[in-house]
Order: structure tokens, then C-alpha cells, then sequence
């Protein structure tokens, strides 16, 4: 479980207090960037040899089909790490990492923390532990992926999300990001479509409250249907 950290979150995905710590903490092993609202840091199917620790801003990470339909793996917020999947075993990037606001990160060269962690080995512990959080996230949305019922799929995304930015307020969780209806498809395989027609099937269900475009959890037992 990831612990919530002391702000404000606009994302789907973070590190923990301790794991964030150790990057900030090897800042000077990489070099700070700054990226104006959709740039692109890198591009599916490149080599990479970087990650990014992001400080501020957002950027989404994505797959891109032959056909041009995008599936959103995540948004990414401050104190979140992507690109270190690639570096680390040496293959061509898997996604595409797009800013969707203005972002400094710090870029890591594999190379650089490799020759840094004999006498740095938390860098090691910190790389296995953000592939392990991100290999358990993925393994469960691929479980519901799998369900026929897109009310299922979005559900877990929705109890995701009240988990890890849940806000309680008299008997109910509010979902403190506002994700648009064409976010939740991407990152759920439905349409906009379904999107709908599913929150709205979860409203009868008790499950969930949209009000001013944010979602309220009322009964997360009810999410998967």
C-alpha cells in the first residue's frame, strides 16, 4: 500500500515518503529538466537508457496501438518515478511519456546510478521496490482488464484511486483528481461511452456520487458490481 502524501493529488500514481526520499536525495547524480505543458519526454519504441523523477507537474504515460487508439497506464505527479523499466534491462521504451502540464524532473542516466550504488546500495533497494509497486498496480488492473463488465474494470480504477487519494468526509470518500471521462476510458480499454453508462450504473447501484464532475465513493463494497 501506498502511503498519501501531505498534498493536494492530481494523479493516479506516487512513491512513498521513503522511496521518494532516496531520489531527492540523489539529485546531484542527475541533472534537473523542465518541460512546458505537452512536451514530449520520450517516445514508444525509443532506446532509453534515462528515467525521470518527477517534482512537480503531471505527465501521462501511454501506449499507442497500430491503429492510433491510446491506453493511458498512468498520470504521474510529483514524487513519481517512470522510464526505469527500459533503463534498467536495457530494451526500447514500452510507452510514451507526454506532459500535461508544465513539469521539472530529474533525469537519471542508468549508467551513472549503476556506478553510484556500490556506495549508495538504498539506490538498488529503491529501484526493485518502484518496479514491484508498479508490477503489483499493473497486475491487478490486467485481472480486471480481463472482466467482461466494464463497470468491473472501472470500479477497481475508482477504488484505486479512493485508496490512494481518498478524502473522508461524513461517511463518504471523495476522490480528490478529476479525471475526464475520455481518462477513464483510456485507462480502463472502454469508450466514453461505456464510461458513462457505467458510472451511471454504479450511481444506481449506491456504489458511487458525481457531483460538479467529482466522484464520490458511498459504498466501495458495491464498485465491482
Amino acid at each position: 500500500m501506498m502511503k498519501k502524501l501531505g498534498f493536494p493529488a492530481t494523479e493516479t500514481w506516487h512513491l512513498d515518503d521513503a522511496t521518494a526520499g532516496t531520489w531527492i536525495r540523489a539529485a546531484h547524480l542527475g541533472r534537473r529538466r523542465k518541460y512546458a505543458k505537452g512536451s514530449v519526454i520520450y517516445r514508444q519504441g525509443e532506446p532509453g537508457f534515462t528515467f525521470y523523477f518527477l517534482l512537480s507537474g503531471r505527465v501521462q504515460v501511454s501506449i499507442f496501438q497500430n491503429d492510433g487508439s491510446e491506453f493511458i497506464l498512468e498520470v504521474m505527479g510529483r514524487w513519481s518515478m517512470f522510464g526505469e523499466s527500459p533503463a534498467v534491462d536495457g530494451d526500447s521504451r514500452i510507452a510514451t511519456a507526454i506532459t500535461v502540464e508544465d513539469s521539472e524532473l530529474i533525469e537519471f542516466d542508468i549508467r551513472v546510478v549503476i556506478g553510484a550504488i556500490p556506495s549508495c546500495p538504498e539506490l538498488a533497494v529503491s529501484l526493485m521496490r518502484v518496479i514491484a509497486l508498479k508490477q503489483r498496480v499493473l497486475a491487478s488492473r490486467i485481472q480486471y482488464l480481463a472482466l467482461p463488465k466494464p463497470e468491473m474494470r472501472i470500479g477497481e480504477l475508482l477504488g484505486r484511486l479512493s485508496e490512494l487519494y481518498g478524502e473522508a468526509q461524513e461517511g463518504r470518500t471523495l476522490i480528490t483528481i478529476a479525471l475526464t471521462h475520455e481518462q477513464i476510458a483510456a485507462m480502463t480499454g472502454a469508450t466514453r461511452v461505456t464510461v458513462t453508462r457505467a458510472l451511471r450504473r454504479l450511481m444506481e447501484l449506491g456504489a458511487i456520487e458525481v457531483k460538479q464532475r467529482r466522484i464520490w465513493v458511498l459504498n466501495a463494497s458495491r464498485l465491482l458490481g
